[in-house]
């Protein structure tokens, strides 16, 4: 009998996965990665407005699940690659789809926003819901 995952139920240990791998942090990253092997820095460059604490996180949590290879190269000062893996390459691609989506969508979303916002303005909405 085949290993059945339903992220729907709350013990489902694809649930834990799916929660990690949606942050936008996540996203940016593994698309970045799709480049090339990047060190540290570049990251952070190239990652506007994700803090040190955040990236250091987000690419041990990557490392971990298997999806980012970290290079250490004995230099002085070491060098750190990260790159990523085959299985990681297999979400960047999905990751780069979610990205292009939002760029080549977000006037039409920002504008549905402002038609809900005109018929609803005494509700204000934020990503955890109705406030």
């Amino acid at each position: 009998m085949a290993d059945q995952r339903d992220a729907y139920l709350s013990a489902c240990p694809s649930r834990k996965l799916l929660d990690e791998i949606a942050g936008k942090w996540v996203s940016l990253i593994l698309v970045a990665l799709g480049d090339g092997p990047q060190r540290y820095s570049d990251l952070s460059r190239r990652i506007a407005g994700v803090s040190q604490k955040m990236l250091t996180q987000t690419l041990r949590v990557l490392e971990r699940d298997g999806l980012v290879r970290r290079e250490v190269t004995a230099s002085v000062p070491v060098r750190v690659d990260y790159s990523l893996t085959p299985l990681g390459e297999s979400l960047r691609a999905l990751m780069a789809g979610f990205k292009g989506w939002a760029e080549a969508n977000f006037d039409a979303v920002s504008s549905a926003r402002a038609d809900y916002d005109a018929r609803t303005p005494d509700l204000t909405i934020g990503p955890g819901g109705a406030s």
